[in-house]
């Protein structure tokens, strides 16, 4: 079906305390409390998949909601990206994390078997992580890359850790003389999409594959899922990856300083949030659908370009109203400041700012429950 134009419009115990704010559903709260104990009318099963990079985030949401929802179980299938979009368009998942939004020729071809035909979907972007470039050499703790190096490492065209393109921006590193083992995602990924739109964005002279959620290249080494591809950087030597942050930071590997106009930045989640706030929506969507335009070429001082924006996907009605409910009030969490501070604590992403919560929630809100 062709989606309308509508008119405008937690993993740890700390979890428990946050959850007892709880969100809402059906306008009124879903984990509200009388005394110490959680209340909430909600009541039933909510399955959904995607991407693995906001698998610790999900968890951290998930125990949170169901915390103060006790008699809703949350299951999600960390499966990757391409997956987690297959299955909420076939309507076999009410809602889905993917690290791309649906392009809009995806949304127009349609069909959207699980939401009522003629409304929208809201695509909503929770989970803000910087992608580390990780690399692991025996010797070497810290490097600088810029764009074009990083494409060269990729593509093949440098495949040795002493190569001069990467002496010049390390003029203190000792180099091996060692092989370069590029790694990158085996299945469909946003992570992959997300690091390809700016290598193509930022050295496009080097990097000439348009951007996609599957490798384009047949260079390198395949891994599934960000735990494959963080696994096979630390299990080898001379190897390259890129990551979402969190799990680059909870396997202890080595990551790069991404150049940036003068400066070599590291990645950190104020550096990610603030290229966000500092780009655009899309043009041409609905107002539930708020697919940020990243700008990877920013100069702009203390901003980090590789960043991972995920989606947490989800129907603006279903014909299976019993999701209805569930889906708005554990997306409320998702986006509430107790569901994002929770995640970040764990899963070290960057907070949404409060402009950013605003439209979520008001997107969130036109979720039919009735």
């Amino acid at each position: 079906m062709k989606i309308s134009r509508i008119a405008q419009v937690g993993a740890v115990a700390a979890v428990a305390a946050l959850a007892l704010a709880g969100c809402a559903a059906n306008e009124t709260p879903a984990g509200g409390s009388t005394g110490d104990a959680p209340v909430s009318d909600l009541a039933g099963e909510l399955a959904g998949g995607g991407a693995s990079s906001q698998e610790v985030a999900v968890q951290a949401w998930t125990a949170g909601f169901q915390t103060a929802n006790p008699d809703v179980t949350i299951t999600y299938d960390p499966a990757g990206s391409g997956a987690g979009r297959e299955s909420f368009q076939a309507g076999a998942f009410p809602f889905a994390g993917s690290d791309r939004a649906f392009k809009i020729e995806e949304i127009e071809a349609g069909p959207f078997d699980g939401c009522v035909e003629g409304t929208d979907i809201l695509e909503l972007p929770t989970y803000i992580s910087p992608i580390a470039v990780i690399f692991n050499i025996e010797g070497v703790d810290e490097l600088n890359l810029d764009a074009a190096t990083i494409a060269g490492l990729f593509s093949g065209e440098i495949a040795n850790w002493n190569d001069a393109a990467i002496a010049e921006l390390n003029p203190d590193a000792t180099l091996p003389d060692l092989a370069v083992t590029p790694v990158h995602r085996a299945d469909d990924s946003g992570t992959t999409e997300n690091f390809t739109d700016y290598l193509f964005q930022a050295a496009p002279d080097a990097w000439t594959a348009e951007p996609d959620g599957v490798w384009p290249l047949t260079t390198g080494e395949a891994a599934q899922g960000t735990s494959g591809v963080v696994s096979a950087v630390a299990g080898g030597d001379g190897t390259v990856g890129y990551a979402d942050a969190s799990r680059a930071a909870e396997e202890g590997l080595s990551t790069a300083a991404i150049k940036v106009g003068d400066e070599f930045v590291t990645y950190s989640p104020e550096a990610a949030a603030a290229i966000v706030d500092a780009s655009p929506l899309e043009e041409g969507r609905a107002p539930t659908d708020l697919a940020i335009e990243l700008d990877r070429t920013s100069a702009e001082a203390g901003v980090y370009p590789i960043v991972l924006v995920s989606y947490m996907i989800a129907c603006q009605e279903y014909v299976d109203t019993a999701s209805a409910a569930l889906v708005k009030g554990f997306l409320q969490y998702v986006a509430s400041p107790e569901g994002q501070e929770e995640a970040a604590a764990v899963a070290g992403n960057a907070p949404i700012s409060e402009s950013l919560a605003a439209q979520i929630n008001t997107a969130i809100d036109t979720i039919v429950t009735e």
